[in-house]
């Protein structure tokens, strides 16, 4: 039992950082730097989920508000850092034995494993490295105002964020109704106006016949939205024919 004590926090803790008489729901910490308030708090946190004297007086606690001055800060000290794997890649070539293997576990587990020891920074020898696998909450927060950025910059130029390929974003579903939704509220507007200007310059000098236009038929991204029109206009027995060329966007027959 006194070993096991000893492992923990606790028994090595300051007199300073244990509470003083009756066990409070609330603690106000003063010190300057390096007093061990950030410690304090996250073995305080630690003791009463694990229901560890004379920080819970023997309950155990469910549910707790880590509360940070951001929540890049919150996780950062409180809660995570980027995982990692040690990579054994000497210059000169090999493999650790099965003795040096089983003493880097022990070293690992002794030294660096539990909440206790969360922080301390690691030590590496003998072509050891240290290779995050993860990023970190502050590459997080870039990443996530580098998406919020895109997404700002394609809805001003009428690109649904869908299309952006931003992870999270988009499923089938959605991705196929913003392809469409696409080209028909800023693709083929921009084409139409584009062609418009054209046939208004070539007008003078061919003809005011001559007209210039976009095939919507011949977009492959419209071909559902194609295929459902059709397939009403087709099933409207109370249209002539010609009423439903003109519902296709088809002149009278021999134009």
């Amino acid at each position: 039992m006194a070993l096991a004590i000893e492992r923990e926090w606790l028994g090595s803790a300051r007199l300073a950082q244990y509470p003083l008489g009756a066990i409070f729901d609330s603690w106000l910490v003063m010190g300057g730097r390096g007093a061990g308030k950030t410690r304090l708090g996250a073995e305080w946190v630690n003791a009463l989920v694990r229901g560890l004297p004379p920080f819970s007086g023997g309950r155990r606690y469910g549910r707790l508000a880590l509360i940070g001055e951001t929540l890049t800060d919150a996780r950062e000290v409180m809660v995570e850092g980027p995982s990692g794997v040690l990579v054994y890649a000497p210059k000169e070539g090999g493999s650790l034995s099965d003795d040096q293997f089983d003493r880097l576990n022990v070293e690992l587990e002794q030294g660096y494993a539990g909440a206790a020891r969360a922080g301390r920074p690691l030590l590496l020898e003998g072509g050891l490295d240290w290779r995050a696998m993860s990023l970190s909450p502050r590459d997080m927060d870039f990443m996530a105002a580098k998406n919020g950025a895109a997404r700002d910059i394609a809805l001003a130029l009428g690109v649904p964020p869908m299309l952006l390929g931003i992870p999270g974003d988009n499923t089938y579903a959605n991705y196929q109704e913003a392809n469409r939704a696409f080209y028909r509220l800023t693709v083929l507007p921009l084409v139409g106006r584009v062609a418009k200007e054209f046939s208004a310059w070539l007008q003078p000098v061919f003809g005011a016949g001559v007209r210039l236009w976009y095939d919507a038929d011949g977009i492959e991204g419209l071909a559902a939205e194609r295929e459902a029109l059709w397939s009403r206009v087709g099933a409207a027995d109370f249209l002539s024919d010609e009423e439903k060329r003109r519902a296709v966007g088809y002149g009278p027959r021999g134009e």
